[in-house]
């Protein structure tokens, strides 16, 4: 065996998640993960919430495998397949163009990922985790595709995936070509246009769902009224607003457009057939308890959002801290999540919110994440795998 082939090539990378603003939901191609709408999302700080995946691969390897957190992956599925295709296909142009390149394109690859969140319980798990493989084997064969080609390949994986290969403010144009080549995500922002921008994850369940995103938005493709109002007229004039904000770091017209955005998609899942429900009561009260916090700061400083999960994100600047972050602890002190002192910032008495609201967060709330506006991918040399191919403990 020559040495290049008992070589063990590796490449690392961390991913971010990206929460939706303005909603996708729906394919008009389920085989190539084509939306039926655009969509714009804020890029998490990846302090908080990433993926770190390494990429190897070695002719010693016998076949391709995944470690999702520990746990082996079935990775015959077509959406995994196609970003392994597409992958070594651009690796095998480049390998074609340099003969003396290994042939890294034949070789088997070996994944691994670690989330330091849990996984398919409304935090776009399948989003950062398709963002970091992809990113990871581009880098593990030396690809020089932008962000914006590269999100074409992860799309395949995750629609949403495309996202989470940028930082900041992130759009996915959804595209009309069959062939989807114009279906990919740009940069809106970066992170450092708003720094201020503040995030905090109120997680009411840490379960995988009950229905997964997958299988609710192809019900609610097929059998709901309002979903193809929302697709044609809602989220194509809802796109032009948002980034109008953004682009004057409005937020309370960002604000609003994230709730009256959640609360449209949410809606369409309803008038599914089944339908279906993706927020609880905790949920619920959550969103009373944004409305309270409103009312008493005497304008909008607060915005949530919902994905196919129970889990609030709530947007806020920096500088409604003490309104935002002091409000729900006041309520919530007792979980798990929160940073710095443990004192509710001399605000909770200000906010007149029913008892029932406060009970239904108190029973249903698991913990807190408070994050930010974050970066897209970074490569890195913490690798999962050792030189040998032998798996490593990640360090937290």
């Amino acid at each position: 065996m020559e040495p290049h082939q008992k070589r063990v090539y590796r490449a690392s990378t961390t991913a971010p998640v990206n929460i939706a603003v303005i909603k996708y939901w729906g394919k008009r191609d389920a085989s190539l993960n084509l939306p039926t709408n655009s969509s714009l999302s804020v890029t998490l700080n990846q302090r908080d919430l990433r993926t770190h995946t390494t990429a190897a691969c070695s002719a010693s390897f016998t076949s391709d495998s995944l470690l999702l957190n520990g746990s082996p992956q079935d990775i015959s599925g077509a959406r995994t397949q196609a970003c392994f295709r597409e992958l070594r296909a651009l690796r095998k142009q480049l390998e074609l163009s340099r003969p003396a390149l290994p042939p890294l394109s034949a070789y088997p690859l070996r994944i691994v990922s670690v989330n330091n969140f849990p996984t398919a319980a409304g935090l776009a798990s399948s989003a950062a985790g398709f963002a970091a493989l992809v990113r990871a084997i581009a880098d593990l064969y030396e690809l020089q595709n932008s962000p914006e080609e590269l999100s074409r390949i992860a799309r395949q994986g995750s629609g949403s995936a495309c996202r989470s290969l940028f930082g900041g403010f992130v759009a996915w144009n959804m595209g009309d070509r069959v062939n989807g080549t114009d279906s990919m995500a740009s940069a809106v922002a970066p992170a450092a246009h708003w720094p201020e921008m503040r995030a905090l994850i109120i997680v009411a369940s840490d379960a995988q769902k009950d229905i997964s995103s997958t299988a609710g938005m192809q019900a609610t493709v097929e059998t709901s009224v309002l979903f193809q109002t929302r697709a044609r007229d809602v989220v194509p004039t809802r796109m032009k607003q948002m980034e109008a904000a953004i682009e004057v770091r409005d937020f309370s017209t960002f604000a609003l457009l994230s709730m009256r955005d959640s609360n449209n998609f949410h809606a369409t899942c309803a008038d599914t057939w089944p339908p279906v429900f993706y927020l609880n009561d905790t949920s619920k009260a959550a969103i009373r308890m944004v409305e309270a916090i409103n009312i008493a700061a005497e304008e909008i400083v607060a915005g949530y959002t919902f994905d196919a999960g129970p889990n609030a994100v709530v947007f806020f600047e920096d500088r409604w801290t003490n309104w935002v972050v002091g409000g729900f602890r006041a309520v919530l002190g007792h979980v798990q999540g929160w940073k710095g002192r443990g004192e509710d910032m001399g605000v909770g008495g200000a906010i007149q919110v029913e008892e029932r609201v406060k009970e239904a967060l108190r029973a249903g709330v698991k913990s807190v994440i408070q994050t930010g506006i974050g970066e897209g991918p970074i490569s890195m040399d913490d690798h999962l795998i050792a030189e040998t191919g032998a798996l490593v403990q990640e360090k937290r």
